[in-house]
């Protein structure tokens, strides 16, 4: 299976705010005073697992996939043998694929027109190379 465009979501790397705000918290309490360094590996281990969660949430709501057989963005899944064409002009009202009542905050639209008439919009961050890898697939 070929993947022809991808996007991860999110990276793995705010989870490690957490030691870095422990560790600076344990820094200026050093220069103040009394150091509670089991109080900041707590609070760097819970603040880890909380932005793990949140990361591990993007990552499975926010991702974008294009292989030969399927276009998936986030949780749902489109068949690419379902799509006739990518549209150039965003339409006043379509269902948005992903399950979000609009794209998310820092994607553009990609108008597609399915084989039944209906135009769906599918998103990604870098929208262009998503609608470019798209139309080659149906080119071919």
């Amino acid at each position: 299976m070929t993947v022809r465009y991808a996007e991860p979501g999110s990276s793995f790397w705010p989870v490690l705010w957490a030691p870095g705000f422990a560790l600076l918290g344990l820094g200026v309490e050093a220069l103040t005073g009394t150091v509670h360094v089991l109080g900041w590996a707590l609070a760097a281990v819970l603040l880890a697992g909380v932005w793990a969660l949140w990361v591990a949430a993007r990552r499975r709501l926010r991702s974008v996939s294009l292989t030969d057989e399927v276009l998936r963005l986030g949780e749902e899944e489109l068949p690419v043998a379902d799509i006739a064409a990518v549209e150039e002009d965003e339409p006043e009202a379509a269902k948005v694929l992903g399950g979000g009542w609009g794209t998310p905050k820092g994607t553009g639209a990609v108008p597609l027109r399915l084989h039944d008439g209906k135009i769906v919009l599918a998103w990604a961050r870098r929208p262009d190379e998503l609608r470019a890898a798209l139309q080659a697939m149906l080119a071919a």
